[in-house]
Parts: C-alpha cells; sequence; structure tokens
C-alpha cells in the first residue's frame, strides 16, 4: 500500500516538475524569440513608401532611403531621352534582357513614365553608388549622359543601362513601383499587388 502511495507521489511530483519547467522554458523563450522578430522601425523600414515628384524640374536627381537603398527620381528632358537611342550599340544589356526590372519597365526607358527613371542607386559591380552626370562630355568626350561610377570605373546611361567593357555586368535595378497620382509613386509595391523588389546581388 505504501509503495503504491509512493508510486502515485513520485508520479504527481514527475508531472508537476514537468509542467512548471515547461511554463519556465516558454517563459524563458519569449525573449529569445522576440529577439529575431523584426522590430517596428525594420517593418517601418521595409513599407512601401510615397515621393512627391510635383516639385521636380527636367535634369534634376531626386535621391531617398528605402531598405538601405538610395532610390533615385531622375526627371529625364526630350534631349536626354534622345541620347538613349544613339548609345544602345554600346551597352551590354540595350534591350533589358536579364532580370534587373520590372516587366513594366522593360522598354528602352526603364520606366512607366518616359521622363522619369525611378531607380536603385548601387552599382551592381561592387554595391558603391554611382554618381549622376548629366552632362555631355562630362566623363568622356563621348559621353552623353548617364551615371559613373568613380570606384571602378563602371558607366550607366541615363535609363540606367550598362556600357560594355566595364566592372559592372548588368544594368542599374529598378524597384517595383506604380504612379498614385501625376505627382506621387509608391516604391516599393505595384498595380499588380508585388510587393517588394528584386533582390541586390
Amino acid at each position: 500500500m505504501k509503495d503504491e502511495i509512493d508510486q502515485k507521489r513520485r508520479c504527481f511530483l514527475r508531472r508537476a516538475t514537468t509542467a512548471v519547467g515547461g511554463i519556465g522554458l516558454a517563459a524563458a523563450s519569449v525573449p529569445f524569440f522576440s529577439y529575431w522578430m523584426p522590430s517596428a522601425d525594420t517593418e517601418a523600414a521595409g513599407a512601401p513608401i510615397k515621393i512627391d515628384i510635383s516639385k521636380m524640374k527636367p535634369r534634376e536627381q531626386l535621391t531617398v532611403p528605402w531598405r538601405g537603398m538610395p532610390i533615385w527620381v531622375i526627371y529625364r528632358d526630350q534631349a536626354m531621352l534622345d541620347t538613349l537611342q544613339k548609345v544602345s550599340g554600346n551597352l551590354r544589356d540595350p534591350l533589358c534582357e536579364q532580370d534587373q526590372q520590372p516587366e513594366y519597365c522593360k522598354n528602352i526607358h526603364r520606366s512607366i513614365k518616359p521622363q522619369f527613371l525611378v531607380a536603385i542607386g548601387i552599382c551592381t559591380h561592387l554595391g558603391c553608388v554611382p554618381t549622376y552626370r548629366p552632362d555631355v562630355g562630362s566623363v568622356s568626350p563621348d559621353w552623353l549622359g548617364g551615371f559613373y561610377c568613380p570606384c571602378h570605373g563602371s558607366k550607366y546611361d541615363l535609363s540606367g543601362r550598362v556600357y560594355q567593357n566595364v566592372p559592372a555586368p548588368l544594368n542599374l535595378k529598378i524597384p517595383n513601383h506604380m504612379y498614385t497620382s501625376d505627382t506621387e509613386i509608391l516604391i516599393g509595391e505595384d498595380k499588380n499587388g508585388v510587393q517588394g523588389n528584386i533582390a541586390i546581388s
């Protein structure tokens, strides 16, 4: 009889200890798992952003941060747009066949509206930030305008298409985006419901 009582007591103590240990483990795990969850600031940093382009003038560049990357908006005038066809023969991927842009930007302008280029301002070579050089001849005598990476000499035209014989292998990346009005661009989401962006390699 005593052995039976001891056996029941042992079972009870084992169950109680297991239950208390489980509760303790769950309580101790909360800070650990919360450490891996993104903070509110991090989630906000990855959310789509709106850019007001109402005050931009032709040939101007606007830069805004998104997901730790510089997003460029370039207001191209007609003279700048006219250069795009002229330089096509010097480019590595003039028809934008590499997956560096959403389908709706797979054109010579690499944009929804020809006058506005929206691009991620990170060189596809080693991740440097190229400089905007719109002036003819500012990089070389045959330069018609575009983006120049002074770190290793990579060059892109005014659509962000990479030149041949430079270190950068791919065109600049174009983020998912859409126009919410004539003067506002939403970066990070498009009309197809696609959120995010093509991953930076």
